[in-house]
């Protein structure tokens, strides 16, 4: 922590210092991986993808933003265990890039979103494993 000439903190550290303190207290109870500057949770058991939004919610965006959120309906269980390096992990409902495509998530309008998601996808879709995607997350996005 960055300290003044008077041994005082400065306004930037404490605030750095109390909302690391509270983003602990939130996900404190989240089993997560690091590999990077990203904290990746572990995959619910038998999550799926019935939050994901879809119909209606999505027609007022292009098609390249919907077929986004059809490639994460096929892998809830590998997005589940992705970390976002957006500003979604800052809301109240926020646990993994699965949840960036709920309702409530902002990965409709987020190119990072968008971004993890065809790159988790594409992985995915060539057999590499979860800590493998996690990797390629953290070098590209971490």
């Amino acid at each position: 922590m960055h300290k003044t000439k008077n041994n005082r903190l400065t306004r930037r550290s404490f605030l750095v210092s109390v909302t690391g303190l509270g983003t602990g207290l939130v996900l404190g109870s989240v089993p997560e991986r690091s590999y990077g500057r990203l904290v990746h949770p572990d995959p619910r058991p038998d999550i799926d993808a019935s939050l994901v939004m879809a119909g209606k919610n999505l027609e007022q965006w292009p098609p390249h933003v919907q077929e986004i959120y059809e490639l994460i309906r096929e892998i809830p269980e590998i997005a589940d265990g992705i970390g976002c390096a957006c500003w979604c992990k800052t809301l109240p409902t926020y646990r993994s890039l699965l949840t960036c495509y709920y309702e409530k998530g902002m990965a409709m309008g987020c190119e990072i979103c968008q971004g993890e998601a065809k790159l988790v996808y594409r992985r995915h879709k060539e057999g590499q494993s979860l800590e493998q995607i996690r990797r390629a997350i953290d070098a590209r996005f971490g």
